[in-house]
């Protein structure tokens, strides 16, 4: 299944893409200059970790550029609106773009360099805005389900612009944030798969006070529907204590998962899941590790997804959010 939106369709907002200059950290555009650049630190002696992102960058992104930095000499950090993961032309124009803000949070949080290119960088092959002869990278037996299942050609959008990036940047560590649990999933199977030299970490989700996973869609929600949205983390919670309960049936926790959020009419309930961690197949009991409850639905006109893991530790959140 290829992706769903074309080089054609985004042409307005790919401009917005383009990196302006910036104080404290190194911008690149071109494919050929990331890779030579990332190839000359590591003939110097020094490692590299990557962040890979679409921009919008808040303090789940800060974590990941944060222990990138703890953990290697050089962090760079890719920042790219990748059309083709989107389901459509409008959904792509409305996610957030703000790149000053982000070039700012790099640096503060011990970034050494920014991948910024546009999409023509990325996407060469269709420039014309056709789709025919693309390579396309799919892993059907994680995109399947879940967000798969309700966002059609998604994944082979992530999956297509994750080899390219990880391709370009060469060996490296690459840090990628929990909370879109399917994602990370999907990376860890492709990177070992297609053997790219890369080791993946896995990073827990960032929080505010009040349980609401950071996301860059949450700017989209207005003050009521940012509350009704907290049903997603008290469903997920939830269901974590009836696990942690010792509630063998997966059934039950779901249900009791999906009650929770039928409590809080402003929220469309998509799924509410328990799954296999490693391969996010439906359990067949919650007495199976490691397991992992994945829920997603809609909160006015923004999709949210979260997920936790029912017995793991649940870190208090960093900071609470203006207004909360």
């Amino acid at each position: 299944m290829t992706p769903a939106t074309t080089v054609e369709d985004t042409a307005t907002v790919a401009a917005t893409v383009v990196a302006p200059p910036t104080v404290g950290v190194a911008v690149i555009a071109t494919l050929e200059e990331y890779s030579g650049t990332l190839d000359a630190i590591r003939r110097s002696g020094r490692s590299v970790g990557v962040v890979p992102t679409m921009g919008a960058l808040h303090d789940g992104h800060r974590s990941l550029i944060e222990r990138a930095a703890r953990e290697c000499d050089v962090v760079a950090v890719s920042i790219f609106v990748n059309p083709t993961q989107f389901g459509s032309a409008a959904d792509l124009a409305h996610y957030p773009r703000t790149l000053d803000d982000d070039l700012d949070l790099v640096a503060s949080a011990g970034g050494d360099l920014v991948f910024a290119p546009s999409v023509a960088e990325m996407y060469p092959e269709q420039a014309d805005g056709a789709q025919a002869g693309q390579t396309v990278v799919s892993a059907p037996a994680l995109a399947a389900r879940w967000e798969g299942a309700s966002r059609p050609g998604h994944f082979d959008g992530v999956a297509t612009v994750v080899v390219k990036l990880l391709s370009a940047a060469g060996r490296c560590r690459a840090y990628f944030g929990e909370k879109d649990f399917q994602q990370l999933a999907l990376v860890r199977r492709v990177a070992h798969d297609l053997c790219l030299p890369t080791e993946v970490v896995g990073c827990q989700t960032v929080r505010h006070l009040d349980g609401l996973a950071l996301s860059s869609r949450n700017v989209r929600l207005s003050p009521g529907e940012r509350r009704a949205a907290l049903a997603l983390y008290r469903a997920l919670r939830s269901g974590a204590d009836m696990v942690a309960r010792g509630e063998s049936d997966p059934a039950v926790v779901e249900a009791q998962m999906a009650r929770v959020i039928a409590r809080a009419p402003a929220v469309a309930l998509d799924y509410a899941a328990v799954v296999g961690a490693d391969d996010l197949e439906p359990a067949r009991t919650c007495a199976a590790r490691p397991l992992r409850l994945l829920i997603a639905g809609t909160v006015g006109p923004v999709r949210l997804i979260d997920n936790l893991d029912p017995l793991g530790p649940d870190p208090a959140p960093p900071s609470p959010l203006p207004g909360a």
